[in-house]
């Protein structure tokens, strides 16, 4: 069955309703102010668009007219690309460089503890709360060195982080008193109107909306 004209005209993406990964692209979306037509999905349940145009049937994916995306990094460099303003990584390589590999390690170290928190065994989740906050203490020089993750302006790299700082109260994770340099810096960006429009309502749920 083909994927319904409606998707195919519109610039769509099937995101989870609370998805840290899902969460990375819409903030993505809003910091570049695209218009764009959300479609909720229960993964549990995918809907059959979904299943027809992803083999893998996962969130997040993308519809930009003929374009299928999913893999939440592949989507937000295309959409960086595709909508340049304003740009969200730097313009020198290795600026890019550091900033990509800092997103790789998030996608992998730091992602599958969220993820762990959320849906694991009692094990699992006490395993990935002191794993995912031992990471978080471990990159305060990062979160140090700069306003933005490694960069004096926002870009793709904050887009991945900022979701699962949110997301740090609900995880049940308290941070020491040495870490509030990640606190701050997660005010800075939630206090931007782009940030509030990435909610959805469930996580809009998960913390205080900063004053």
């Amino acid at each position: 069955m083909a994927a319904s004209p409606r998707i195919r005209n519109a610039l769509t993406l099937f995101s989870a309703r609370d998805c840290v990964v899902c969460h990375r692209v819409r903030l993505v979306l809003a910091a570049k102010g695209v218009t764009y037509e959300l479609v909720p999905v229960d993964t549990t349940n995918p809907p059959e668009d979904l299943v027809d145009l992803n083999p893998y049937h996962s969130v997040p994916t993308l519809v930009d007219r003929d374009l299928v995306l999913y893999s939440a990094g592949v989507v937000a460099e295309y959409l960086d690309e595709r909508y340049p303003h304003p740009p969200l990584m730097p313009v020198d390589p290795l600026s890019r460089a550091r900033l990509r590999l800092a997103m790789f390690a998030v996608e992998r170290d730091w992602v599958p503890h969220v993820q762990a928190i959320q849906l694991g065994t009692k094990a699992q989740v006490d395993a990935g709360r002191r794993r995912l906050k031992e990471l978080l203490v471990g990159s305060l020089p990062l979160f140090r060195a700069s306003k933005f993750f490694l960069n004096t302006e926002m870009s793709l790299a904050d887009c991945a982080i900022a979701p699962i700082i949110w997301r740090l109260p609900a995880l049940g994770i308290v941070l020491p008193k040495e870490a509030k340099v990640i606190e701050d810096y997660g005010m800075r960006i939630f206090r931007n109107p782009a940030y509030l429009r990435s909610l959805t309502p469930e996580e809009k749920a998960l913390r205080e909306l900063p004053p």
